[in-house]
């Protein structure tokens, strides 16, 4: 697939004063997604709130790191076009353009969201009232026929310092790949409960569902693989069912402890105090799904994961499931960025079934 890459204006990352960072450090970083993304951009320190204003009237792409100066907080919460990010977690972010508590390393995902955003732009489509129900929606680009649909969950176990941002790439590439993506946004059990999440994932996907013309496809990454599996059992719209490096057995995940404990927390208490809710909600204590499922798995990634992955594939295809199971040299993120071999090859499985593939029984 050849898809043409619409220009991007150039990227200022702004450093604002008293922000508690290696300027080095963050222009490495900014430099490194530049080259990546086939934009310019440059590094900027400012030292009071009239520069950060004034950099923000630029005609660049405006990334700030605003540090704790309540004025420049303030500028930058009314910036239509700015990406924000807090290096710290903050109680009330301010949107979805305000990425936060993903410490140095967040600059790079802050950086693709201030790209992604320009060169694929997405409708925003709220389906209930909270500020983190909506989702954004691509529509398919050359579509031969009715589009299939694709309801796109992010990762992050569970954790509200993560957010659907994770997934602009992935969802630019699926568009170009002939599907209508819904990138779905939802509330994190950390601040509003286990039920608050499931019940949010449902919504979202008949939303999409109820817009679908073709095959309805959920894809999810890391926790997001989980929902996704989740949610599939529980739909008998869905056709297929994708996860990407997912957290299949909730009840191992928590007696391993993976990611500090996050299976628990988000569950609200560990498997033996629940579980009921572990029944219904880990992939391999539903099956069979009755959906044809894909599930990848980069072989470089938390042995934890590839071992979840492995073992849920061989007791989903015990259980009578049509599963294809795909690993590949690749980490944890590789299996959503669009230009490695696994997300290729994982394309290439999604086109095949959405395209006359089995469905579910």
């Amino acid at each position: 697939m050849t898809t043409p890459v619409p220009d991007v204006p150039d990227v200022v990352v702004v450093a604002g004063p008293g922000l508690v960072a290696d300027l080095r450090l963050l222009s490495e970083i900014a430099e490194r997604e530049f080259a990546a993304l086939g934009v310019r951009g440059r590094m900027a320190a400012a030292a009071g709130a009239a520069e950060v204003e004034a950099l923000l009237a630029s005609p660049e792409v405006p990334v700030v790191l605003p540090g704790p100066d309540p004025g420049v907080r303030a500028l930058v919460s009314r910036h239509p076009r700015a990406v924000w990010l807090d290096l710290h977690p903050v109680a009330d972010p301010a949107g979805p353009e305000h990425l936060h508590g993903r410490g140095v390393g967040g600059l790079a995902w802050a950086v693709r969201r201030a790209v992604h955003r320009l060169r694929w732009p997405a409708r925003r489509v709220a389906y209930g009232p909270h500020p983190d129900q909506w989702a954004e929606v691509r529509p398919a680009r050359e579509a031969a026929g009715p589009a299939p649909v694709a309801a796109v969950l992010h990762g992050g176990y569970w954790r509200s310092v993560w957010g659907a941002d994770l997934m602009d790439a992935l969802c630019a590439d699926l568009a170009g790949r002939g599907l209508a993506v819904w990138n779905l946004e939802y509330r994190r059990p950390d601040r509003h409960g286990w039920a608050a999440t499931t019940e949010d994932v449902a919504a979202g996907i008949a939303l999409a569902a109820g817009e679908a013309s073709g095959p309805l496809v959920v894809i999810g990454h890391s926790a997001g693989g989980q929902l996704a599996l989740r949610a599939a059992a529980d739909d008998d719209r869905v056709s297929l069912a994708v996860s990407l490096a997912g957290v299949l057995d909730l009840v191992e995940g928590d007696r391993r402890r993976l990611s500090a404990g996050a299976v628990a927390a988000a569950l609200g208490g560990p498997a033996e105090e629940a579980p009921e809710v572990y029944a219904r909600s880990s992939p391999l204590e539903r099956l069979p799904l009755k959906v044809p499922q894909l599930v990848v798995q980069g072989g470089g990634d938390d042995p934890d994961l590839v071992d979840l992955g492995r073992r849920y594939a061989r007791a989903a295809r015990a259980a009578g499931d049509d599963v294809t199971y795909l690993e590949m040299s690749g980490d944890h993120f590789d299996v959503i960025d669009p230009a490695s071999p696994i997300w290729r090859a994982t394309a290439g499985v999604i086109a095949d079934r959405v395209r006359g593939g089995p469905r579910r029984r």
